[in-house]
């Protein structure tokens, strides 16, 4: 019987949407990475999330985000995330926790409920501490590595965290992992070389800042601020979302159907 999913399960195989279809995967960071994991996934049939975020929708996420709109500036991204997936597949089971990952509140999230962790956070405390819960519990875990201040969608690999390179940001992941014994995780990096945003105040937030009221964390909060596009942290998240199904379906997947 034809459904929305019948175009994957054509590649998949029926046990492997049924497992997709069971898992329930956590997605910390809602943004220009996060996002279109999300999109990805519930579009590939996985069938309940954990969205973790603490913003809001800023206008200045429109060069990038898929859940910003004029109508979404002001809006919690993790609601607005949810109402997206459930517009797509309105039988996923879709959690929500409006707050950021931390060391302080890391024993309220239940990473035993998880059956994937992904790390789209922006901060290394956060990355480390979202690394450390999941591998704690044995479960799989993929993180993002910098999209910010790049332009080429095609310079994006996977690897294991130490064969990384040209990264600054995998550069300390890799350091304050080894402090902690982690001996390996995979992670989705880019091997351009970052460009320098432009330094004009007219359009940087350090100045300007638009971020909606309320906003616990501003912009003019942040050490520095990035620049990006819309053509290079889609492509993150698409990639980290591939490599979420395929370890998923990994022992179940089969070619045509079943």
């Amino acid at each position: 019987m034809l459904d929305q999913f019948s175009r994957t399960e054509l590649l998949l195989g029926k046990a492997a949407m049924d497992k997709l279809s069971g898992s329930r995967v956590a997605v910390f960071g809602i943004g220009g990475v996060g996002g279109y994991v999300c999109e990805a996934l519930v579009r590939s049939g996985v069938g309940a999330f954990d969205l973790v975020d603490d913003d809001k929708v800023c206008l200045t996420n429109l060069n990038r985000q898929i859940i910003a709109t004029r109508r979404t500036v002001g809006q919690y991204k993790t609601e607005v995330m949810k109402e997206r997936i459930l517009e797509i597949n309105p039988n996923a089971d879709v959690r929500v926790r409006n707050a950021f990952f931390l060391p302080e509140n890391a024993d309220t999230f239940p990473f035993e409920e998880y059956d994937y962790v992904v790390d789209a956070v922006d901060t290394v405390t956060a990355k480390i501490e979202i690394i450390m819960r999941a591998q704690e519990k044995g479960i799989p875990v993929i993180s993002s590595m910098g999209a910010g201040n790049k332009l080429d969608g095609s310079a994006f690999r996977v690897a294991d965290i130490y064969k990384t390179k040209v990264c600054p940001l995998a550069k300390v992941m890799r350091r304050e992992l080894k402090k902690r014994g982690v001996k390996k995780l995979k992670v989705v990096y880019s091997e351009e070389m970052p460009t320098r945003p432009i330094d004009d105040m007219r359009i940087s937030c350090r100045t300007g800042c638009i971020c909606p009221p309320g906003a616990k964390h501003k912009c003019t909060e942040r050490r520095d601020i990035p620049g990006s596009v819309a053509f290079v942290p889609s492509v993150a998240g698409l990639i980290i979302a591939g490599e979420v199904i395929k370890d998923l379906t990994q022992d179940v997947r089969s070619a045509g159907t079943e």
